[in-house]
């Protein structure tokens, strides 16, 4: 019987379980056919099987946590010099400043750990983790508002409409449990500045990649997944047959029109119906000890904190999930720095060295890459009258800092310098694009060889500029 003519009767005769296989045996597939493409992306052995991101949304303060610069004591009130600035502004917000006042860092730091790694006593739990982390003092990137510079780190590219890391991943390694998506995305709000700048979904988005490597968004409270369960008087072996007559239509439609959407459909159908019953056990910490919600602090008994999301990324990378990346919003301090950084401090310290620990005692930090970090950092100069209460610092992408640990990542260490006011970088700076080239690299992928054809065009990840792996950090 050809397709044009099958009927309905032979369509609902079909066996169920032999169409639920098949959609199976398609997300199944992603894997083998993953495996079998990244023969030829890469020619080096993975060192990481996942990455999970704690991205900093707003662009906390480099000079304020991680770039310790005891000289700016001496220079605190006076103006930046011109010959440091070059004359520039930075952002529009502070066009009506005719003095650049140097602001010390709020708080005193020390050199921790074997490798004297810088960290601001602002971050206490961070200062214990010192010997696993290896901080980046030299990033920098062209954006200087918070949209475009949240884009180009999450997508490599400030133009939208592009694929997300995660995504990237979800397509060049497939996933690695058939009962959850391979990227999940996790988005909290903490008590800086609140609201925090705003997230959104596209920076999850698959953009030109098949839509099935889109991220899916885990929330707190009862519906952690929207749309997930079934309607009221539908039973689940309704759902079942429902979906398998479903995908032998999508199968149909998709081989006579050779779209691969419709594929891909198929497969985030499946998906979907397995998730039912995956992600309430995910999200059910009833296992979980009291040591470890000790751990990670007492928000992180409290659905969609920062701290239950840490936790929450744990379970995920234990569950094989590939891509695990949360947003952590309020850390854009134009005004009243002094008060709105050490909340956000104390909100992300404990659960993002947590998170650290609690990989390494159950074996997972060797084959997972953390990745701490944001758009830019802040300048050195105050944003507002020197020593106003509401005074806080702009925006500054000419360098700012990150940190990583496991994945293959050199621990205790630092990497590049930047100059007296951390204003400008003076050795081994690191683009952004230079960071996902790093972390294709620990992950198994050529970030150079690692394409999709879209309009005419091998797209990347890391775009059409020269990105370069940044060998010093690696183990």
């Amino acid at each position: 019987m050809s397709p044009e003519f099958f009927t309905r009767r032979a369509f609902l005769g079909t066996s169920s379980a032999a169409m639920g296989q098949l959609a199976l045996a398609s997300l199944l597939g992603q894997e083998s056919s993953a495996a079998a493409s990244q023969e030829l992306m890469s020619t080096f052995a993975p060192k990481a099987k996942r990455v999970i991101c704690l991205f900093q949304s707003g662009g906390p303060s480099h000079v304020d946590l991680f770039d310790g610069k005891p000289s700016l004591a001496k220079y605190h009130g006076t103006n930046l010099p011109d010959s440091v600035r070059g004359g520039q502004r930075v952002t529009g917000m502070t066009s009506g400043q005719s003095s650049f006042p140097v602001v010390q860092p709020i708080a005193g730091g020390k050199l921790c750990g074997p490798g004297q790694v810088f960290i601001s006593d602002l971050l206490p739990w961070t200062q214990k983790i010192a010997g696993e982390i290896c901080v980046i003092r030299s990033m920098y990137t062209e954006a200087i508002n918070h949209d475009p510079a949240i884009t180009l780190a999450n997508t490599g590219t400030m133009q939208l409409g592009n694929a997300s890391a995660g995504a990237w991943i979800s397509y060049g390694l497939g996933t690695d449990n058939a009962n959850l998506p391979a990227f999940m995305v996790l988005v909290s709000q903490g008590t800086g500045k609140n609201p925090g700048q705003p997230i959104f979904s596209r920076l999850w988005g698959s953009g030109f990649l098949p839509s099935q490597h889109q991220g899916v968004l885990l929330r707190g409270g009862a519906e952690p997944v929207l749309y997930l369960d079934n309607p009221n008087g539908i039973a689940r072996e309704h759902r079942r047959a429902q979906l398998d007559t479903l995908a032998q239509l999508n199968q149909q439609y998709g081989t006579l029109s050779g779209d691969a959407e419709t594929f891909a459909r198929i497969q985030q159908y499946e998906m979907a119906f397995r998730m039912q019953a995956s992600v309430p056990e995910l999200t059910d910490l009833s296992d979980e000890s009291p040591e470890t919600f000790e751990l990670y602090g007492k928000e992180s008994r409290k659905p969609g904190t920062y701290a239950a999301n840490c936790l929450l990324a744990r379970r995920l990378a234990e569950r094989g999930v590939r891509f695990i990346q949360l947003f952590h919003r309020g850390w854009d301090q134009h005004i009243a720095i002094k008060h709105q950084l050490p909340n956000q401090c104390r909100d992300t310290d404990q659960p993002s060295a947590a998170l650290i620990m609690d990989l390494k005692r159950r074996g997972l930090l060797d084959d997972t890459l953390v990745i701490w970090g944001a758009e830019f950092g802040r300048t050195v100069y105050s944003q507002g009258a020197l020593g106003s209460p509401v005074a806080g610092r702009d925006h500054h992408g000419r360098c700012f800092s990150v940190w990583l640990a496991g994945g293959g990542i050199k621990p205790g260490y630092v990497h590049g310098e930047t100059d007296d006011f951390a204003w400008n970088i003076t050795h081994d700076p690191v683009h952004l694009r230079d960071l996902h080239a790093t972390m294709l690299h620990q992950l198994g992928l050529n970030h150079d060889r690692f394409v999709y054809p879209y309009r005419g065009l091998d797209q990347k990840l890391v775009g059409v500029e020269p990105a370069h792996v940044v060998k010093s950090i690696l183990a």
